[in-house]
C-alpha cells in the first residue's frame, strides 16, 4: 500500500512539473527576445511616469501662464510650453496617467464582454454561435476607429464615453479570438473526459477551457492596449475625446496644429510620447505571441 501511495504521488506530480517546465521555457524565450525586452523597458518607464507624475512634476499642469506662452525648451521648461504657457513636460507626465487609465478601461470592457461571449459561442456552437458570429461580423464590418468615432458621436465626449466607445470596438476582436481557441480546445481529451463524467458545462468552461485560452487573451490584451492609446489620441486630436483642460496626448496634438510650423516642439513631444507608448505595447505583445504561440516552436 505504501508503494502504491508513493507511485500515485509521483504520477500526479508529472503534469505539474511539465507545466512548470513549459512555463519556464516560455518566459526564457520571452527574455531572449530583444524587441520584447525593449518593449518591456519602455513600458516600465511609461508606467513609472504615470504613477510618479506628482513627484516628477510639481504643480498643476493645467494652470496657464501666458507670460511664457509657446516658450521653447529651456532650463525652466525642459520641453517648452504650449499656447497657454503650460509646461509640456508636466502635461505629458499627467497625460500618461490618462492614457494608461483609458487603455486599462478599454481592455477591461473588451475582456468583460468579449471573452464570455466568445466562450459561449465556441463551446455551444449551433444557433447560438451563428447569431453571435453574425452580430460580430456586423461590428467587424466597420473599421475599429470609425466604430469608436460613431459611438462617441452618439454617447458624447468625455473620458468615460471615450473608454466605453473604444472598448465596444474591441469586443468583436476578443469574441473571434476566444471562439477560435475554444473550437480547438473543446475537442481535447480532458474536455471530453470531463463532459463524459457529468461535469456541468459551466465548470468545464471555467476550469478546463478558460485556463487553456488565457495565453492568446494575454497577447491580445497587450496589443489592444497600444491600439486603445492610439484610438484615444485620435479622438482627442479631432476634439471629441478627452476634453481640455485635462492633459491628454491627442488633445495636446490637436491644440498644437496651429503652431506646428513656427513652434514644432508643441506637437513633437506629445507625438513622441504616443509613439513610444504604443511601440512598447506592440513590441511586448509580439514577444508574448512568439513565446506563447506553439506554432513558433516548430
Amino acid at each position: 500500500m505504501n508503494d502504491i501511495h508513493i507511485n500515485t504521488q509521483n504520477n500526479e506530480s508529472e503534469p505539474v512539473d511539465g507545466a512548470e517546465e513549459s512555463s519556464s521555457r516560455r518566459w526564457a524565450k520571452l527574455k531572449r527576445n530583444k524587441a520584447a525586452f525593449l518593449g518591456g523597458i519602455l513600458l516600465l518607464i511609461y508606467i513609472g511616469c504615470a504613477l510618479g507624475a506628482p513627484i516628477l512634476f510639481r504643480g498643476n499642469p493645467s494652470t496657464p501662464n501666458l507670460l511664457y506662452s509657446l516658450s521653447p525648451p529651456s532650463m525652466d521648461y525642459f520641453l517648452g510650453t504650449d499656447e497657454l504657457g503650460r509646461s509640456i513636460l508636466g502635461r505629458i507626465l499627467y497625460g500618461s496617467r490618462v492614457s494608461l487609465m483609458i487603455a486599462l478601461g478599454v481592455v477591461g470592457v473588451g475582456i468583460l464582454f468579449g471573452v464570455p461571449v466568445g466562450l459561449i459561442s465556441g463551446y455551444y456552437g449551433g444557433k447560438i454561435d451563428f447569431i453571435i458570429q453574425r452580430f460580430t461580423d456586423i461590428m467587424l464590418a466597420f473599421p475599429g476607429f470609425l466604430l469608436a468615432l460613431a459611438l462617441v458621436a452618439i454617447l458624447g465626449v468625455g473620458l468615460k464615453n471615450t473608454v466605453i466607445s473604444i472598448g465596444i470596438s474591441m469586443i468583436p476582436l476578443y469574441i473571434r479570438l476566444v471562439r477560435g481557441c475554444v473550437l480547438t480546445v473543446r475537442e481535447d481529451v480532458y474536455v471530453e473526459a470531463a463532459r463524459a463524467s457529468g461535469t456541468k458545462d459551466r465548470n468545464i468552461i471555467l476550469r478546463h477551457i478558460l485556463p487553456n485560452v488565457m495565453a492568446p487573451i494575454i497577447v491580445q490584451t497587450s496589443l489592444c492596449m497600444g491600439t486603445a492609446i492610439l484610438f484615444a489620441a485620435g479622438l482627442g486630436f479631432l476634439g471629441i475625446g478627452v476634453q481640455p483642460p485635462t492633459p491628454e496626448w491627442g488633445s495636446m496634438l490637436g491644440s498644437a496644429r496651429a503652431y506646428m510650423m513656427g513652434k514644432p516642439h508643441v506637437a513633437t513631444f506629445p507625438g513622441i510620447a504616443i509613439f513610444l507608448a504604443v511601440l512598447s505595447f506592440n513590441l511586448l505583445g509580439d514577444g508574448l505571441r512568439d513565446a506563447f504561440d506553439p506554432r513558433s516552436r516548430i
